[in-house]
């Protein structure tokens, strides 16, 4: 899941690289309307998985399960 978000962020960080340069603020009209609309969803996407990425819930083991100590993994894994 982590991986996933990191590669959504990294994407819109190249689109956004590609794409700024040629997006022009100062243009009249629907050019300009285009152009801020697309950076405030781009901002929103980067937003959103990057608030995914850090408010990601821990892993826990179910209860009653107790974490394997590596001698044990080892004789699971003689088997």
């Amino acid at each position: 899941m982590k991986n996933r978000f990191l590669l959504c962020l990294l994407l819109c960080g190249a689109l956004l690289y590609i794409a700024v340069p040629r997006l022009s603020i100062n243009a009249i009209g629907m050019e300009r309307i285009f152009a801020i609309s697309w950076l405030v969803f781009a901002f929103i996407v980067i937003a959103g998985n990057l608030s995914a990425l850090l408010f990601l819930p821990k892993r826990r083991n179910p209860v009653g399960l107790k974490q394997l100590t590596n001698s044990e993994i080892k004789r699971v894994r003689a088997r």
